[in-house]
């Protein structure tokens, strides 16, 4: 099924030839300079590291795993301790960034007492995307297994992504944690249900469409890895809390793809909840994660606090 669809992706996707799909999925053609914005992730999150460094609040380059490239960063409660993780999953198709980039908002989450991890991952090529989805397994394995010891609740564990971070995220949710977590913490699997809710932005739910573009070139997607690692060809086994947004400034895919994920759980009854928000793009739109007013932030923090109510 998946090899022929790729076979006739351009009728599949509203006739679109080559060209135009290849801008459809290029969010920085709604943009005058993508770089203005890389700038505000590198120096915010520069900044945001520096004072976590300064008040001992920070547990840097953490191994999740053996390879280089398997490291996380910890951020601790600066305010209190509500004992709950928000991990973030950066973007950058899958190609670019690393957690460098990625701790922006991680003091809006400190200041509200929660622990905060950027997790680093291989990058394509050096990587495939399936070991890029395994890789973020292991690192999440890893923070739940060291909950005790991090001072946070294993069974309170919250995910957040931009773009190829907000897919990942997803596919985070389509996972046999007994194959990830050390063999002491297999549960059952209501017990391993520990990730209680997604925030995911601006992300790609469906591979089928970049299968021909430029995009897969370092990735060189196969179609048993598009099936497997599209999130809108498969339901999650639990009913997980998921917000979806993007930003106005978005192309019209980028739109559909959260729409239509966010239309498959909803129809199955998964608490889930989406919006566009107003005057931002594919880049900026993520940084509201860092301001405690933003729609998107109280969103978040009502999820990892239901009691305090927000209203969409």
């Amino acid at each position: 099924m998946v090899i022929e669809a790729i076979k006739i992706i351009r009728h599949m996707y509203r006739n679109f030839d080559l060209t135009t799909l290849e801008k459809e999925y290029s969010p920085s053609s709604c943009i005058d300079d993508i770089n203005l914005y890389i700038q505000q992730y590198i120096d915010l999150s520069r900044a945001v590291t520096a004072k976590a460094e300064n008040e001992k609040k920070l547990i840097a380059d953490l191994p999740y795993g053996l390879l280089p490239d398997e490291r996380l960063d910890l951020y601790l409660p600066s305010r209190g301790n509500n004992k709950k993780l928000f991990i973030y999953i950066h973007g950058g198709y899958w190609q670019e960034l690393s957690k460098a980039e990625s701790s922006f908002a991680a003091d809006n989450f400190q200041q509200h007492g929660y622990t905060y991890a950027a997790l680093n991952y291989t990058l394509a090529p050096q990587a495939s995307l399936s070991e890029i989805v395994n890789q973020n397994r292991k690192a999440i394995a890893y923070l739940v297994s060291m909950a005790a010891e991090f001072g946070y609740d294993a069974g309170e564990i919250y995910l957040g992504g931009s773009s190829a971070g907000a897919h990942l995220a997803m596919m985070m949710l389509y996972t046999r944690w007994q194959d990830f977590l050390p063999a002491g913490d297999v549960k059952t699997d209501q017990e391993q249900n520990f990730i209680k809710g997604v925030c995911a932005v601006s992300g790609i739910y469906d591979l089928l469409p970049i299968a021909e573009t430029y995009i897969n070139e370092p990735l060189k997607l196969t179609p048993a890895e598009i099936e497997q690692n599209s999130p809108l060809f498969h339901l999650p086994g639990s009913k997980t809390a998921v917000i979806f947004a993007y930003g106005e400034q978005e192309t019209s895919e980028f739109k559909r793809q959260s729409r239509e994920m966010y239309q498959k759980l909803a129809r199955d009854g998964f608490p889930v909840t989406l919006k566009e928000i107003s005057k931002r793009n594919h880049f900026d739109v993520i940084l509201d994660l860092a301001d405690s007013n933003s729609w998107l932030s109280q969103q978040v923090f009502a999820q990892m606090q239901p009691a305090a109510g927000v209203s969409a």
